[in-house]
């Protein structure tokens, strides 16, 4: 089981561009997220990584980020995808509108997941009203498989549209033991949230 995680942790680094880089995020100290307003405060053992999804994401990782990410995506503007287009004639992400409803959130996130992870069977679990950095938003649980992969990974998101501009935190990690393992820290920097 270790070598199949070695084997994946080392494909991931493959596939990201030489020059990204990590950096060890302070504890206690609010940090801004994905050149945003959202502020959060990551607790301890979360990195930053430097190669971006997208204009308006970040990632942050504990183990590496085939094992775990938490995935920011900071004001996300009506017409905007919520990461980079990388093909946008075949197969176009959807667009945010602030018109949309907290439940679509979910949606939206799901339909993006499903071209940018190439995953056919990306599902949403569970869907739930909660307060996100104050403000109404929604939680849900999410589950899909990459079809490079066997594993199933899980995730847990939360997000808000705060002043016309979509603002959400999504973590996912393999369903074996690497969901478990974070999910109560990765719970605390959703729950740390302020978006000024």
């Amino acid at each position: 089981m270790n070598k199949l995680f070695l084997g994946l942790a080392l494909a991931g680094l493959a596939a990201a561009p030489l020059s990204a880089r990590w950096r060890l995020l302070p504890e206690t100290m609010p940090v801004m997220v994905a050149k945003s307003a959202m502020k959060v405060v990551p607790g301890p053992g979360w990195n930053s990584w430097s190669f971006r999804p997208g204009k308006k994401n970040e990632l942050w990782s504990y183990d590496g980020p085939v094992l775990n990410q938490i995935e920011f995506v900071g004001g996300v503007a009506d017409g905007e995808a919520l990461a980079k287009e990388r093909n946008k004639k075949d197969k176009p992400l959807p667009k945010f509108s602030s018109k949309m409803l907290p439940t679509d959130i979910a949606q939206i996130y799901e339909q993006t997941q499903r071209i940018v992870t190439q995953s056919p069977d990306f599902v949403i679990d569970s869907m739930e009203p909660v307060s996100f950095a104050g403000y109404p938003g929604v939680k849900f649980t999410f589950r899909f498989t990459k079809p490079d992969e066997e594993l199933t990974r899980k995730g847990e998101a939360r997000g808000a549209i705060v002043g016309g501009k979509l603002f959400l935190i999504a973590y996912s990690a393999p369903a074996l033991h690497y969901f478990d393992a974070h999910l109560a820290k990765a719970q605390a920097v959703m729950e740390s949230a302020k978006i000024n």
